[in-house]
């Protein structure tokens, strides 16, 4: 399967059976043999062939990345099983959003580089969505939905958001009964475009956010949970964020059965990463340890009805 994949890339690449034969010293004889395998295993032609020139069908174009990112996960899995025979070292390049970041993350990479004391990470708090080949970022974590994309990801938590205020705010200007009542009070939010997910619920205008209108609007949600503990207004904000304080007492969970659109993917928080990194063994060891990091914590969605 390995040698079928590798001369399925390598005849894509170079449009020949006999170069991809002679740089690997091998007859062409077994390189269509390969090939013939690997089309009757998946029962498609992959390949169009001729005594001139080789293309590759409709089939193979679409296959074509699945194989690099099959042969990649491979590498990846072999140099994961070497890490287990020898300490990991070196660098990785960690980002993750602000907020979040410095809650959760930094604590977590501190733990990670307490057990992997040869393992360096330079770590970007930045809510900058970055991009990971050319910035050569080894793990991103996200929050929300994932674009389609040739980026592997691991599931690391729940992302739920909750509309809350002060008790002060709800004390000077009632609770709103409604969803759609939010339009008649001071709605503190992130700056424009706002977010599809912020502001949107299932089964209130058509599932479309609502139009809330506030006197702040602020691109860090750590100044934003400021205002709002201030009793400044309301606020559509995750749960690992207001979580806390929801159950100290210091903010008020409004509707806590209120759930984003169908439309929308499940929220969550993932890390991603490229396949085919040469430092996937280290990615993937700290990937695992965020993953049962975040595992082991209280989670944040618990006991927020008020």
């Amino acid at each position: 399967m390995i040698h079928a994949l590798e001369y399925f890339l390598a005849i894509a690449q170079v449009g020949s059976f006999s170069r991809v034969a002679r740089a690997r010293n091998v007859a062409v004889s077994s390189v269509t043999r390969k090939l013939d395998w690997l089309e009757a295993e998946l029962a498609v032609k992959l390949l169009h062939r001729s005594s001139r020139v080789v293309l590759l069908t409709d089939a193979g174009e679409a296959f074509l990345p699945r194989a690099r990112t099959i042969l990649a996960e491979l590498a990846g899995a072999r140099e994961q099983m070497a890490a287990l025979y020898a300490d990991p070292r070196g660098l990785l390049t960690v980002t993750a959003p602000s907020a979040f970041g410095r809650r959760y993350v930094a604590p977590a990479v501190a733990e990670f580089l307490k057990k992997h004391p040869l393992v360096e990470i330079d770590l970007h708090v930045s809510d900058d969505i970055v991009d990971l080949v050319a910035q050569r970022v080894d793990v991103a974590i996200r929050i929300g939905e994932l674009p389609d994309s040739d980026l592997l990801a691991t599931r690391l938590a729940s992302a739920h958001r909750s509309v809350c205020a002060s008790p002060a705010y709800l004390a000077a200007h009632g609770r709103p009964a409604s969803l759609a009542d939010l339009l008649d009070h001071n709605c503190l939010t992130v700056g424009l475009p706002v977010p599809a997910v912020w502001w949107s619920f299932e089964g209130v205008n058509r599932g479309q956010p609502l139009p809330v209108r506030g006197n702040l609007r602020c691109d860090d949600t750590d100044s934003l949970l400021k205002a709002l503990l201030g009793g400044l207004g309301i606020c559509h904000m995750a749960n690992w964020l207001v979580g806390d304080d929801i159950r100290a007492g210091n903010l008020i969970a409004l509707f806590p059965d209120a759930r984003p659109p169908r439309t929308m993917a499940p929220p969550a928080i993932h890390a991603v990463r490229m396949p085919g990194r040469s430092h996937t063994g280290k990615t993937q060891l700290l990937i695992d340890h965020l993953r049962q990091y975040f595992a082991a914590l209280p989670s944040w969605d618990r006991d927020l009805t008020p």
